[in-house]
């Protein structure tokens, strides 16, 4: 059996704002292929993590490395590079209201790439099928309903192939139907592209249905205290705070 490809590692992360200490002590690996839950209670430090990771928060001490090297220790060209090969799907999904799906998703190829328009176009149509939208190019986001915005917002993140993609909290305002849609999609799209996703969230649902690897925050020892496939985790989770959050308390 072939030994898991690093992603992305962590190791001996440390997020503070001043004095106040968010997380202490992090040391996780994602492996190519993953879908890697970042989980625990709100206000215990998920999106600021995400925020590390994808370069928009400085850590206070600890590495991130991604296969092209230290994010924060290496300069600034180095950590464009690493920007270059990620993409983020935000909570609100953070489309332009004033510019069409088919717009939204050019800007990336139109800003990074010498692609002639033809072929941002070519591109920004396939990048929208992948993820169901065919045929909506020139619809607003205004237009389409918030399932749909998740969606688009999902192909804007995969425009420019990137080989690890961030979601923040993508269930968020949801409903159940659009939520489980968007969870196959994610399924679909590992599996079709052998894409990584790191997803931050509190529902269990999808963590459940999607999460093949995944780590527990805990917001009274601020560190992980778990890490491990999900459905593993349930059945072995001793440590009452996750499992008092796998069982939503009904236990």
């Amino acid at each position: 059996m072939t030994a898991p490809t690093p992603c992305l590692e962590v190791k001996n992360l440390n997020i503070a704002y001043g004095d106040f200490v968010i997380m202490r002590d992090l040391d996780f690996t994602i492996d190519k292929g993953d879908v890697f839950i970042i989980m625990g209670g709100s206000g215990c430090g998920k999106s600021t993590l995400l925020r590390v990771l994808i370069g928009l928060k400085e850590p206070s001490s600890g590495q991130v490395l991604y296969e092209q090297g230290s994010f924060w220790d290496g300069d600034e060209a180095r950590r464009a590079a690493i920007r270059r090969r990620i993409g983020v799907l935000y909570q609100s999904g953070a489309l332009f209201s004033s510019m069409t799906l088919a717009e939204n998703i050019s800007l990336p190829l139109q800003q990074y790439t010498r692609l002639k328009p033809r072929d941002i176009r070519e591109i920004a149509s396939l990048k929208l099928a992948l993820v169901g939208l065919a045929g909506f190019e020139d619809f607003y986001p205004s237009e389409i309903s918030g399932g749909m915005c998740k969606r688009a917002g999902l192909a804007r993140a995969m425009a420019l192939d990137p080989d690890i993609l961030f979601f923040d909290e993508p269930s968020a305002g949801l409903d159940p139907v659009s939520s489980h849609l968007l969870d196959e999609l994610i399924l679909e799209l590992r599996d079709s592209l052998n894409a990584t996703f790191v997803v931050v969230t509190h529902d269990l649902d999808s963590i459940f249905a999607i999460g093949s690897n995944a780590i527990f925050l805990d917001v009274e020892s601020r560190t992980m205290t778990a890490n491990g496939n999900p459905k593993k985790l349930l059945e072995e989770a001793t440590a009452p705070n996750l499992r008092r959050f796998l069982t939503r308390g009904k236990e």
